[in-house]
């Protein structure tokens, strides 16, 4: 990567701007996507994409949308400028469901009316009353007929209606109702139609909300697409170049890269990074601009274990899955952007994804969020975790030991049988992975050695800490003995640093610490 060069003028930061014309108009820094556009108009015609949320969807449709109606001025000096057909605009019809309190009954028609009438007003066109599906088709016929040129339909967030109404299933069925017969059209007005490009956040199973539009092309997990949304370091580079000066790229990287579609190269998460190049700080950016109580309750409502978050495996069809009766959390949890694509396996013919946390932000956050859920005295749970680094750092495993049975001490009894988790030891480890997650450590659960897998690994620079965690009756010294026996630390023996083996055992009558064994690997 060539260095940044220090000399070049800054430009605005585009921070929350979703219109193409204004980004390439008034000075903001805008990273060129359209050769992944030019890439969609020669190979086909009907596309969805889904993306996390603030991935730059909104900001993509636009641009698309300014290309279709020919406004030549704003792409000079970008990729597809001379190679597109500036003489021959298009009508373009744009949906947005960004807006709105969908949970609602009826908001949703009334919302699309309101959208068709101002589209309407603009093209100077009444197509009349009736359904909304039938206005819609209506007028897609008649911006054809008075152009003369087929028409260009964008929908952003065309799930958003779907999603917000996921705690009233009654209404999110109805709206997913509403919205097949809707984008049904899309497939009957084919004739009229030059091209189409849906995004949202989640793939809907085709036959809950695409079966009458069974022609799109996914692009969601295709390599060639899988940088249309994000930055990658050759923008940092080439693009950011002037904000890079003072920031370790190292911890760039750690914090906010990660995420892959199946591409070659990871992307950044964008608003993180505008965020980062104006507040000059790392934190939780793109994650405290969101809640994840829907996403947090549903794991805990189906007892799945912090650590196993990190090991997760799925096919593109369960990847792909997503709907109002039937949601798999790997689909919820890669689909929203809180687990990415970590490795491919297709030896069988069908090929399986590893999922996996893609950075620091997430990890850190959303372990935040779930050890909340997990403990019920937030302030206690808060003051006691600031010790934790130092305790590692010191190597202090007594006052380890200490923390970690205050923290289970102040559990009451009822919140053991109540929580979800599908055992004492789930429960327990879910608990102590999260603490040590939401302090940024870096740590891997499951961790493969050649006998097995050890239940956590911590890595920092006093050392290597190897954990099995045990639920038994009463202390045994089997956790620790397990360590030994299976040879999990050997793998980390040739780092150079020391290697702490740590088997915990709770007691599942007292609910707490029974044995907390600690040795040095030889």
């Amino acid at each position: 990567m060539s260095a940044p060069d220090d000399g070049a003028a800054k430009r605005r930061l585009p921070i929350g701007i979703q219109t193409f014309r204004e980004v390439r108009g008034e000075g903001y820094y805008y990273v060129d996507k359209t050769a992944h556009v030019q890439r969609m108009t020669d190979g086909g015609k009907h596309y969805f994409l889904s993306r996390p949320r603030r991935f730059g969807k909104s900001l993509l449709l636009d641009t698309i949308k300014e290309l279709f109606e020919g406004s030549e001025e704003l792409f000079r000096g970008l990729a597809i400028h001379d190679r597109w057909d500036w003489g021959r605009p298009h009508p373009v019809l744009r949906l947005d469901f960004g807006g709105g309190d969908f949970e609602q009954p009826g908001w949703l028609s009334e919302d699309l009316t309101l959208q068709l009438e101002a589209i309407e007003r603009s093209a100077g066109v009444a197509v009349g009353s009736g359904s909304a599906p039938a206005r819609f088709r209506r007028l897609i016929a008649e911006l054809r007929e008075r152009s003369g040129r087929r028409v260009a339909v964008l929908v952003d967030e065309y799930d958003k209606p779907i999603l917000d109404a996921l705690g009233t299933p009654e209404v999110a069925r109805a709206n997913r109702s509403f919205l097949r017969g809707l984008y049904s059209v899309i497939k009957s007005c084919d004739a009229h139609i030059e091209f189409t490009l849906l995004t949202g956040v989640s793939k809907f199973a085709k036959v809950s909300i695409f079966s009458g539009l069974n022609n799109l092309t996914d692009i969601t997990l295709d390599p060639a697409y899988s940088t249309i949304c994000g930055y990658t370091e050759r923008d940092l580079d080439e693009v950011f170049a002037p904000e890079l000066p003072g920031l370790d790229r190292g911890e760039v990287r750690r914090w906010y890269n990660g995420y892959s579609w199946l591409g070659a190269e990871k992307v950044y998460n964008p608003f993180d990074i505008l965020l980062l190049f104006r507040q000059r700080k790392f934190k939780a950016h793109w994650f405290e601009t969101g809640s994840p109580k829907f996403l947090v309750d549903t794991l805990l409502r189906r007892g799945v274990p912090t650590p196993d978050l990190e090991g997760m495996v799925g096919t593109e069809a369960l990847l792909s899955a997503f709907d109002v009766d039937e949601m798999a959390v790997e689909a919820l949890l890669f689909q929203t952007g809180y687990l990415t694509i970590t490795g491919e396996d297709a030896e069988t013919g069908l090929s399986q994804y590893r999922l996996g946390y893609p950075n620091r932000e997430v990890r850190q956050s959303l372990n935040e969020r779930l050890l909340v859920a997990l403990l019920p005295d937030a302030a206690r749970r808060l003051a006691q975790k600031t010790s934790l680094r130092r305790l590692l750092a010191d190597n202090d495993f007594a006052g380890l030991e200490a923390l970690l049975r205050a923290v289970f001490a102040g559990v009451p009894h009822q919140w053991h049988t109540r929580n979800n988790i599908r055992d004492y030891e789930g429960y327990h480890a879910s608990v102590v992975y999260s603490y040590f997650a939401s302090q940024g450590l870096d740590l891997v659960a499951e961790e493969s050695a050649s006998g097995g897998r050890a239940d956590m690994v911590v890595r920092s620079e006093s050392g290597v800490y190897v954990f099995e965690f045990k639920s038994v009756e009463r202390a045994s010294g089997r956790a620790l003995a397990q360590i030994k026996e299976k040879g999990y630390a050997n793998k980390y023996l040739r780092l150079g640093r020391p290697v702490h083996l740590i088997g915990v055992e709770f007691s599942r009558e007292d609910r707490n610490i029974a044995a907390f064994e600690v040795a040095q690997a030889a």
